[in-house]
């Protein structure tokens, strides 16, 4: 994980827990119902089932909470776009807003876009403790390899809560 910076701390206080229904990307065009994700029986996460609905880690903190709250969605599905497809697209200062089961919305600026290959994911960036709201958009990206089914990078969005209403 790394250490933390000054412009680490937030632009909003946070939330109490609440679960999240619905994610909008205006600069993507994109909303998505969201669902529960958890664990699998090996230890990995769930993804969801088709290119939408994306899904909320459920060990992660809930959108506007402190703490990283992760969301995931695919980048395609059996030849059609995902609801993460453009997030390679993304840039500082994009919005990101979270619909929550308690009538609040939780808006996100995203702080950077950063891809890593799957054998070298930053788990400490993503699911390591902060002290603020934070948001982590992850899907599939880089080269797709044909013979396993998989894409061999993960792109990630790194966002801060900067309003909620």
């Amino acid at each position: 994980m790394r250490p933390a910076a000054a412009g680490d701390r937030p632009d909003a206080p946070p939330l109490p827990a609440s679960r999240p229904v619905r994610v909008r990307i205006p600069v993507l065009g994109v909303t998505s119902s969201i669902m529960d994700l958890d664990l699998q029986a090996d230890g990995s996460m769930e993804l969801p089932p088709g290119a939408y609905p994306v899904g909320w880690y459920n060990r992660s903190s809930t959108p506007g909470e402190v703490g990283p709250a992760v969301i995931v969605g695919h980048v395609d599905w059996h030849g059609d776009r995902g609801a993460f497809y453009g997030l390679r697209a993304m840039r500082p200062g994009d919005r990101v807003v979270v619909d929550r089961a308690d009538g609040t919305t939780a808006t996100f600026r995203v702080d950077r876009v950063a891809r890593y290959a799957k054998d070298d994911f930053p788990t400490g960036e993503v699911y390591g403790d902060v002290g603020w709201s934070a948001l982590r958009l992850i899907t599939c990206g880089g080269r797709f390899d044909r013979k396993t089914g998989d894409y061999e990078d993960n792109v990630i969005v790194f966002a801060r809560l900067v309003s909620a209403a």
